[in-house]
């Protein structure tokens, strides 16, 4: 049923855009999207289930890009719509046959082990334990983050909130090497949620009545037993933690951040589908971040006409609120395009760029520049946000996009399946628990799959590690 809807509604968002009825072209899409976001929630209860996200972000943002609302934006190569269909086809196709393949061996030990190869046994005592070790590391890695802004203030000489008349300060505000301890502060918010996640089923296990309760009084019987100065001192870290996007002029470090906490918290087990009242609560906290995404364009200097004019919108009178996210969700697509028309023949990568987090990480980049200086086929310099896809085109073509699509489907159904997060009815268990500090990451680039070249960027796998450390600190178990 969703590759007859997909289909479809390629060909009507194609041929639309051939005879130039642009509206029509993005309604289509936009309206797939949507639809097939609700079927793949559906069959699989989760708000965050990979193939619906990919859908709502990869198909919604082609239907954002069609409606052509900016002058930069011109008709789009057949290889360009072939590309963005094979995309979504090889990530799904990979996608459904990674989660549903499961020999009947293996899936009958995992029902007699309780379905998690990450279980551990859930008492009172190892919960508090667990608790403790999650608020360590949300402590020091604030202060690592702290350390390492404070670091790059003195040593740059501002503070790019504190500047005037500098849309491009934040550009600019970084070390080597340094700024990755900067901006881990994004994972801070999902820390708290675990924190306190821990603290509730530490709760309900040790206190009598406490199992019936919701959280809200939960957490304040936490605060009656002692924890309330280290509840206290989680929030503070978190405040503080997120004041560094804010003193950056980050908007995508504040949005990013604000996001992980909310994905952890829809990540972790709670009994089949998630209640009306966290979809609710995870729909005010998208609402909330507008202002704060706008205020923040304000402070970079980015007013109305500043933001209309490098998107050369078609209107100049199209508001803030609305030019903003269109830009940054339609040009990208646009940038995608443009690699297609431009790139020579015979300019492909042959795997450079996908490989860029090994160079950075491991500095080669800066013995062997050649190894990075590739021109950037963008509509516009200032405009170089692009798609999860691009670096996979320019190594090798539509195949490139094709074997990441079919790598990145298969990927997150073995995650998933091995992590157990199909099974909401059943708890994960402490070490579970903690890997949903790193699906909250991997939900999040698939639901901004139209940004840019998530795993082709150094950041993005400086976090999973960091990640991949503190999950395994927080699941280790103490000797009794």
């Amino acid at each position: 049923m969703e590759y007859v809807i997909f289909l479809a509604a390629m060909a009507a968002g194609f041929f639309a855009a051939q005879v130039k009825l642009y509206l029509l072209s993005g309604i289509v899409l936009m309206a797939a999207a949507v639809l097939l976001y609700i079927l793949f929630y559906k069959r699989s209860g989760m708000l965050l289930d990979p193939a619906a996200l990919f859908s709502v972000s990869w198909i919604g943002g082609m239907g954002v890009s069609a409606l052509k609302l900016s002058r930069l934006q011109t008709d789009w190569e057949p290889v360009t719509w072939l590309c963005f269909a094979a995309a979504w086809l090889c990530f799904t196709t990979a996608f459904r046959a990674a989660k549903n393949r499961c020999p009947e061996k293996s899936q009958k030990r995992e029902e007699e082990n309780a379905g998690s190869l990450f279980q551990q046994e859930e008492n009172a005592g190892a919960l508090s334990r667990q608790a403790e070790k999650i608020l360590r590391c949300l402590v020091a890695l604030t202060g690592i983050s702290l350390g390492a802004f404070l670091l790059e203030a003195l040593v740059l000489g501002y503070v790019p909130l504190f500047t005037v008349d500098t849309p491009h300060a934040y550009s600019y505000f970084h070390i080597s090497g340094v700024h990755y301890f900067t901006v881990s502060c994004v994972l801070a918010p999902p820390l708290f949620v675990l924190y306190l996640d821990m603290l509730v089923r530490h709760c309900r296990r040790s206190c009598p009545g406490a199992a019936e309760e919701k959280e809200l009084a939960v957490l304040l019987r936490c605060g009656g037993l002692g924890y309330g100065p280290r509840m206290f001192l989680a929030a503070a870290c978190t405040a503080a933690a997120l004041c560094i996007p804010l003193l950056c002029v980050s908007r995508f470090q504040l949005i990013f951040a604000l996001l992980l906490g909310a994905f952890t918290k829809l990540s972790l087990p709670g009994g089949g589908r998630p209640g009306k009242r966290l979809v609710l609560g995870a729909g005010i906290l998208l609402l909330c971040l507008i202002p704060l995404y706008i205020g923040l364009t304000v402070a970079r200097a980015h007013d109305v006409a500043y933001l209309n004019g490098i998107f050369e919108m078609k209107d100049p009178g199209t508001p803030i609120f609305f030019t903003q996210p269109y830009m940054y969700v339609a040009n990208n697509f646009d940038n995608f395009n443009c690699l297609v028309r431009e790139l020579p023949a015979g300019g492909h990568t042959l795997g450079l760029r996908m490989l860029f987090p090994l160079w950075a990480l491991t500095g080669l980049k800066f013995l062997f520049p050649q190894l990075v200086s590739f021109p950037l086929y963008v509509t516009k310099t200032e405009l170089t946000t692009v798609t999860l896809f691009y670096d996979a085109y320019y190594d090798f073509g539509l195949l490139g996009v094709a074997l990441l699509g079919l790598l990145l489907g298969a990927a997150y159904g073995i995650f998933l399946k091995k992590a157990g997060l199909f099974q909401r009815e059943r708890p994960l268990g402490i070490r579970g628990t903690g890997l949903c500090l790193i699906y909250a990451q991997l939900a999040f680039y698939l639901l901004f799959s139209f940004f840019t070249t998530w795993f082709s960027n150094p950041t993005t796998w400086f976090y999973l590690a960091v990640s991949l450390v503190i999950c395994i600190y927080i699941g280790k178990e103490d000797p009794r």
